[in-house]
């Protein structure tokens, strides 16, 4: 009988282009030890906490104002949360899909601004206008991601660049007094609930955020780990032997493109509520690469990186502002003072750092630490396994497999002494 063990799964096509299978070797996922099902319960238990937050009076001095429940936070929490989710519905095209666009923004853009324009000329409740800004949000991603991915590479990246900034362009002439210009257009605050209009109700608008920061990750996880995910992976690693598997990635990378700008539409709308209107800002290239950002600052096709990249970027913008504002900073030196009044440079510099110390981004740092570690205790395992120990003498006796006296090879005896040698003479007086 042969020796060769065989595998009685079926063959599958996307692990002959990543290299591996689900859940390592063995083919699935193994419950483990109670101690780590019990780590992996870590995002139940923060979620947890963060939705207690708007209850907690507990200051932070330095990362926020106030109390922790006060709405200036709640508010800053808030627009952290909100772009951690984008960032993480957006790297399912960066990390997961390989698929560089420079146009998201359009999409989010167009939920924020289809949602407003439906409430204040069609008169309809917040709701459903918020399903229809949705609806056109996906539908406008349909439609320009199947025109976008006729093309690949840097062609892709200008498509949708171009998409973006056209949008940007009929954003700001005001069509029909509908989008505000440069200047926006706030919402219609009769519109909306009782329960999301005023400082009291801020607390509500932050577990609405934080509800859809859940919703993003869900869907990200769900996506990412379905056979349809698989192919995402198979075609960032290599979209030819895709095709030659006779899967098409066309479609494939059409639906990534419309969960993402699903999902960005639906921030569209979170961040309606949170700013109380629609602003161009949201319709540039400079609010896409934001994302591209928080992405790789967090660690691109990771779970959880770019949400820690989202949320470091969006809490570093407004608070980097005080930095440079204050009475430190306005005391240095002009050659000091001048760069480090600006915000953005601040923020470039923390980035480079980020980047330069930590190349994939924050989600690599476990990584780093846990393998420091195994370094460290593999380098005291050698300094342990070469030292001997001392006999009745206090002379250090080799351990065994370790080497012999001398240096010499394990096992080894040691050499005659020398004729004359004071160790040779004192050998031939001993009876």
């Amino acid at each position: 009988m042969s020796g060769t063990v065989t595998d009685s799964r079926p063959f599958d096509p996307i692990a002959a282009v990543t290299g591996h299978r689900p859940g390592g070797a063995g083919g699935g996922r193994g419950g483990g030890t109670p101690g780590r099902r019990l780590l992996r319960a870590w995002p139940v238990a923060l979620f947890a906490l963060l939705f207690v937050l708007p209850y907690s009076a507990v200051e932070v001095p330095g990362l926020l104002d106030g109390p922790v429940g006060s709405p200036g936070s709640l508010q800053l929490l808030s627009l952290c949360l909100l772009f951690g989710a984008l960032a993480s519905g957006y790297d399912l095209l960066l990390g997961r899909t390989g698929l560089l666009s420079f146009g998201h923004a359009l999409y989010f853009a167009a939920g924020s601004y289809a949602t407003n324009i439906v409430m204040r000329e069609s008169g309809l409740p917040f709701a459903l206008s918020a399903v229809l800004g949705l609806v056109f949000g996906v539908a406008l991603a349909l439609v320009l991601g199947s025109v976008s991915l006729r093309v690949t590479g840097i062609g892709f990246s200008m498509v949708t660049l171009a998409f973006a900034q056209a949008a940007s362009i009929l954003v700001s002439r005001d069509p029909g007094g509908r989008t505000g210009g440069e200047e926006g257009r706030a919402v219609d605050a009769d519109r909306l609930p009782a329960a999301l209009v005023g400082i009291g109700n801020t607390a509500n608008l932050y577990w609405i955020t934080l509800a859809f920061l859940a919703l993003t990750l869900a869907v990200v996880h769900w996506t990412t780990h379905s056979p349809t995910g698989r192919v995402w992976e198979g075609i960032r690693e290599n979209e030819r032997r895709v095709e030659v598997l006779g899967l098409r990635p066309y479609g494939f990378k059409l639906v990534a493109f419309v969960v993402a700008g699903g999902l960005a539409a639906l921030g569209g709308v979170v961040h309606l509520l949170l700013t109380g209107g629609s602003t161009p800002h949201t319709t540039s290239s400079d609010f896409t690469l934001s994302l591209l950002v928080m992405v790789v600052l967090g660690g691109s096709g990771t779970r959880w990186g770019p949400m820690l990249g989202g949320i470091l970027y969006t809490w570093a913008d407004q608070r980097l502002g005080d930095v440079a504002n204050s009475a430190a900073v306005a005391g240095l030196p002009g050659v000091l003072r001048v760069p480090l009044s600006q915000p953005l440079f601040l923020l470039g510099v923390l980035f480079v750092v980020v980047v330069g110390v930590l190349p994939g981004g924050l989600a690599a740092l476990p990584g780093r630490v846990r393998a420091a570690r195994a370094s460290s205790s593999a380098r005291r395992g050698d300094g342990d396994a070469g030292a001997g120990a001392p006999d009745n003498d206090g002379r250090e006796v080799p351990r065994a497999g370790g080497p012999g006296p001398d240096g010499a090879p394990p096992g080894a005896t040691a050499p005659a002494p020398p004729p004359g040698s004071p160790s040779e003479t004192t050998e031939r007086r001993t009876p």
